[in-house]
């Protein structure tokens, strides 16, 4: 992991890295570069570089707006940021927790085997107490998706602030007709419900989106082959297509422009066409 000038890697608590890594590997999804991500949301393109390397706490605000961006559920890397937010802040020292991360429990299970009984009862109590600590963390990052948490500023030393409503849409209804969902911020937390989802074969996965906010549809995949194509259509509308193009596009998400659907999304039908020449397979909601 990177680190910044005058640090050495023992000085990066182990969480932050997890973070950076889980924030890397979605930004990586999106085939967005730093420049795109500082025009997309209020952070710079450097504040992003630090924030992926772990060079610098991430603020919440911008976990989510990355995972809105990669069209993913923000739960999970929320959890993470409030590990590595209470590492960082030195919340989890003071409050006289040890956070376990999964390889330390591995370890700590493996020296265990090889210690007397008492000793091992000793090192399982206080796994246990580090593991139900990190559980107790995680919930409360999941409470504040929720919109009952706060966040970190960007910045040192800056107070924590209360998480903001979620993103107001820049499209609703007919204005959203051949827009892309995530510059439109249609598929931000709360915004957005999975009509249908189908797996296919080599772990192709398609699904149909529905904006609640921008009262639109489209689909999200992601695996799919060079030249595979997903078309999304609903009666009395132009069709909607994406293809992916090359090895890139197998490990990101991929999704077509949206679909206004002011009278609600039934009748919205996808389309799987495989490149190898494979019959056509086709879901709805």
């Amino acid at each position: 992991m990177s680190v910044s000038e005058g640090e050495t890697k023992a000085d990066v608590p182990p969480e932050c890295g997890q973070l950076g890594l889980a924030m890397r590997e979605l930004r990586e999804r999106t085939g967005l570069s730093l420049a795109a991500l500082a025009l997309r949301t209020p952070y710079s393109k450097s504040s992003w570089e630090r924030y992926l390397n772990g060079k610098k706490p991430a603020p919440r605000q911008a976990v989510v707006a990355l995972c809105a961006l990669a069209g993913e559920e923000p739960g999970r890397l929320l959890a993470l940021w409030e590990l590595a937010d209470a590492a960082w802040s030195g919340r989890a020292a003071r409050g006289g927790m040890t956070v376990v991360t999964a390889s330390a429990a591995v370890d700590g299970a493996a020296q265990g085997a090889a210690a007397g009984p008492a000793r091992r009862r000793r090192r399982g109590a206080a796994l246990a107490v580090g593991a139900a600590a990190a559980a107790v963390l995680a919930g409360l990052a999941v409470l504040a998706g929720l919109g009952t948490g706060g966040g970190a500023q960007d910045g040192p030393g800056t107070a924590r602030a209360t998480m903001p409503a979620p993103y107001e849409p820049r499209c609703v209804g007919r204005a959203c007709e051949g827009r892309d969902p995530a510059r439109m911020g249609c598929g931000g937390q709360g915004q957005v419900t999975s009509l249908a989802t189908r797996d296919f074969a080599q772990e192709r996965r398609v699904e149909l989106r529905h904006g609640t906010a921008c009262r639109a549809v489209w689909v999200r995949a992601r695996g799919l082959r060079p030249g595979d194509r997903v078309e999304l259509t609903l009666p009395g509308t132009a069709r909607k297509a994406v293809a992916a193009s090359d090895a890139a596009d197998t490990r990101r998400y991929l999704a077509t422009r949206m679909t206004a659907a002011v009278d609600g999304p039934a009748g919205a039908r996808v389309c799987l066409v495989p490149a190898d020449g494979g019959a056509r397979e086709c879901f709805g909601k």
